[in-house]
């Protein structure tokens, strides 16, 4: 079922929004130590802020910001504080986002919404392939969500691809909630055993972690290889623990849906200033009905396009592309500039690179320079060549390219504590 606000037209969300504008406002002046310092030291006048155009009057909020500052945000006492939950520090120092009960409650409606997006039911049974450990968000707003959908959940987590099968065998589970290139091990490990996973209850997986789609709403490398292998539905998702609220593709596959009664959402150039339908643009949000850390103007750090035609859904919420690429990412190699994702895919498509790393560091004449450390079990003649044809056919250019054993990439891959698999390391 889609939530009323999500079928109103766009006009209607953003009197919705202003609607909400002001106890938000009011909500983090008297409680968030961060904001109400801001507005002092900024001379802002929350009772002028009446519209989201007059969101612009006030500066936005980094990462650097939270990172030095965190407590400063938090707006509950202790005693409010159900859940502790922290960042996967990607891009810096991992963050603590205290939940209180009304925030996992906000929590469990956005991802049952967002699975009901991606056509799910309370018939459905979910194999969940995150954790629910290690203070993630992630595995546990999964659960919620499926809680409230009233579906079914089997709590697999990561990895192990034989307990995976066992459990598809015992249980016939409909769905998948994993990161798509984990997708393949699966199928590996299938045809290394002789398993029929085509003809298995599996009907569709919900994506997340990676993109499976490129600008233009075609499937990457990752997905055209997925479907090529085992034709389920493939349902792309974009979220993260600052926002607690995700955006999930529906069946129509052309990028993921707002949901406008849990977050304002801008997109911004580096100047921080709103850019055009179908231009890329940082992410840029503000958490509605949060009570322990909400946010305001908040950078993800991640750049998309966005688009406001209704889609065949039903839904008239604007809907975010895939995501390009992390600002704070951008490389400068010989003149172009490349996103890791850009990478990935072309690697994604050759085959014999079993698994891989990215390295981005500053060479000896200050500029960037690219190290692709490739997981390989032979290592066939002119490989070396030929993986660099592809680069310079897709991006013009050509990164360094170093061979290494697979069980060692895969190390790298997985450091010790990390809750996802790590591919890019910034070293500049």
């Amino acid at each position: 079922m889609i939530p009323d606000i999500e079928t109103k037209s766009l006009i209607e969300q953003k009197i919705y929004q202003e609607a909400k504008l002001p106890a938000f406002l009011q909500y983090v002046s008297e409680r968030s130590k961060f904001y109400s310092e801001l507005f002092k030291k900024e001379n802002i006048d929350i009772s002028k802020i009446r519209t989201l155009e007059d969101l612009q009057q006030i500066p936005v909020t980094t990462k650097d910001d939270i990172q030095s500052c965190n407590d400063d945000f938090i707006c509950v006492p202790p005693s409010k504080i159900i859940d502790y939950i922290t960042t996967s520090g990607t891009l810096g120092d991992p963050v603590l986002f205290p939940m209180t009960d009304k925030d996992l409650d906000r929590l469990a409606y956005n991802e049952c919404i967002s699975f009901e997006c991606a056509d799910s039911t309370s018939d459905d049974v979910f194999q969940l392939m995150t954790t629910l450990d290690k203070r993630f968000m992630a595995g546990l707003a999964y659960f919620l969500g499926i809680r409230k959908l009233g579906a079914g959940v089997v709590r697999v987590g990561g990895g192990i691809p034989e307990l995976q099968w066992d459990t598809i065998n015992r249980i016939n589970p409909t769905a998948f909630v994993t990161v798509p290139s984990f997708l393949l091990k699966l199928i590996e490990y299938a045809e290394a055993n002789g398993i029929d996973y085509k003809n298995t209850s599996i009907t569709k997986a919900i994506c997340i972690g990676e993109s499976l789609r490129n600008e233009d709403f075609s499937l990457t490398t990752l997905g055209q290889r997925i479907k090529e292998k085992w034709d389920i539905k493939l349902y792309s998702t974009y979220a993260s623990t600052e926002m607690s609220s995700a955006f999930t593709e529906c069946a129509a596959g052309k990028g993921g849906h707002h949901h406008p009664e849990l977050v304002i959402v801008e997109f911004l150039d580096e100047n921080n200033k709103p850019v055009s339908e179908g231009e890329a643009g940082e992410v840029t949000i503000t958490t509605l009905g949060v009570e322990g850390m909400p946010l305001l103007r908040f950078k993800t750090g991640d750049l998309c396009s966005h688009y406001s035609a209704p889609c065949s859904c039903g839904r008239t919420t604007i809907r975010l592309g895939p995501i390009v690429g992390r600002r704070k990412q951008m490389i400068k190699y010989k003149g172009t500039t490349l996103y890791p994702p850009a990478l990935y895919d072309i690697l994604n498509n050759i085959d014999g690179v079993k698994n891989y790393v990215v390295e981005v560091y500053t060479n000896e004449i200050g500029t960037d320079e690219i190290l692709i450390r490739i997981g390989c079990e032979m290592i066939p003649e002119n490989f070396e060549k030929d993986i660099k044809d592809h680069f310079r056919a897709k991006l013009r250019v050509a990164p360094q390219v170093k061979f290494e054993p697979v069980e060692l990439i895969n190390k790298i891959q997985f450091p010790e504590l990390s809750r996802k698999p790590v591919v890019f390391f910034d070293k500049r």
